[in-house]
């Protein structure tokens, strides 16, 4: 059989944490890294998974068997998918699928997403099934909620589906519509740096699905269908206990920095001198990241010293991005402070015995794709 390979990058969020699945606003871009997938297609009706990021054996599994808990470990995410395509109505080939990483796991650069939707594009091509990338979108995030148990929203799959090279993608979470925002730092003179704090997170884990409660019991006192629905902030006066109205102020002041973000960036597209437009969007992201931490409280030591140190060594902004617990932090610096930016957070790290954390360029990339 023919062997096809498919990729999908990860994504760096440059605001909107926590507000997808409220229906808000969110602002991400693809990553350079990502997930690839070499696929070719079988008569028997089998799934056959292997991952060089876990040299075990390879896992088989019948399409017909396939059921939310029949899989477990880092195979149930392409495994999903193949169930959520069918659960959609779609008609499979059986596959065997070898995939390949070079995104770091648990850093909250959507790893989990970009394998799912490199396998769903795989999946598709090898059936012939054509769905609208919206629409598979939809599909890989049901894999995620359903099947694998993570209780995320859709940014992490629209992102690796919908982005555009040099683009952000505004999405509104509600109707799912979106808007392509240029973003293309360098011509600024300006890096953006994803900083991997080396602290392992995991969605599955109860603290996620904790704020996510939170969120639908303060959407419920205020009598929405959803915390991104609201956009007046004096309504937050109507919820009495304390740590939900953080949480929902959380929701609604950085679904609106994602605005005002993609608007600056639009009004702003074509001018030569952007600098002061991204110390703009610094104040911001540094804004966000207090908000995650004091109101949302997702943050962590690691990505709280990581934002302080690089501002100190002259980053515009930072903040952690995903979905907290663990993982990355994001900044926008002029290109000249890169390199005391990371020497800075290397004796940051160093002093406290911790890790010392790693670097990824986050170059604004295309979209999951064919390679061959």
């Amino acid at each position: 059989m023919k062997n096809e390979v498919w990729f999908a990058p990860g994504r760096a969020n440059l605001m909107g944490e926590h507000t997808d699945y409220n229906e808000g606003f969110v602002l991400p871009f693809a990553l350079p890294r990502g997930v690839t997938a070499l696929a070719s297609a079988r008569d028997d009706g089998l799934l056959v998974l292997r991952s060089k990021q876990v040299p075990d054996e390879p896992l088989t599994v019948s399409l017909d068997s396939l059921a939310p808990g029949a899989v477990a470990g880092w195979a149930a995410y392409p495994a999903g998918v193949a169930w959520s395509l069918r659960a959609a109505g779609y008609s499979l080939r059986g596959a065997s699928i070898d995939v390949d990483s070079d995104l770091p796991v648990g850093a909250g650069v959507s790893s989990s997403a970009a394998l799912e939707c490199s396998v769903a594009l795989a999946l598709c091509s090898l059936s012939g099934v054509a769905v609208p990338r919206p629409e598979l979108a939809a599909i890989a995030k049901r894999a995620e909620n359903e099947f694998v148990g993570a209780p995320t929203g859709i940014i992490d799959q629209s992102a690796s589906l919908l982005c555009r090279d040099r683009h952000a993608l505004l999405l509104d979470c509600g109707p799912l519509q979106t808007a392509q925002v240029p973003f293309w730092p360098a011509t600024a003179g300006v890096s953006a740096l994803v900083i991997d704090t080396k602290v392992t997170h995991a969605l599955v884990s109860g603290e996620y699905a904790r704020r996510r409660a939170e969120c639908e019991e303060a959407a419920r006192l205020l009598r929405v269908p959803a915390l991104g629905t609201v956009t007046d902030l004096g309504r937050l006066d109507e919820i009495a206990d304390p740590t939900l109205r953080r949480r929902a102020r959380h929701v609604l002041t950085d679904s609106a920095r994602a605005k005002a973000i993609a608007a600056a960036l639009l009004m702003t597209d074509g001018v030569t001198n952007k600098s002061e437009m991204y110390r703009f969007i610094g104040k911001l992201l540094i804004e966000g990241h207090a908000s995650l931490r004091d109101d949302f409280a997702v943050s962590w030591p690691e990505a709280d010293l990581t934002v302080d140190a690089a501002i100190a060594a002259g980053a515009y902004g930072a903040k952690m991005i995903g979905g907290g617990f663990g993982g990355s932090v994001l900044a926008l610096m002029p290109v000249e402070r890169v390199g005391s930016v990371r020497a800075a957070l290397g004796e940051a790290f160093t002093a406290r015995e911790w890790t010392p954390p790693e670097f990824l360029d986050a170059i604004p990339s295309p979209a999951a794709r064919r390679l061959s």
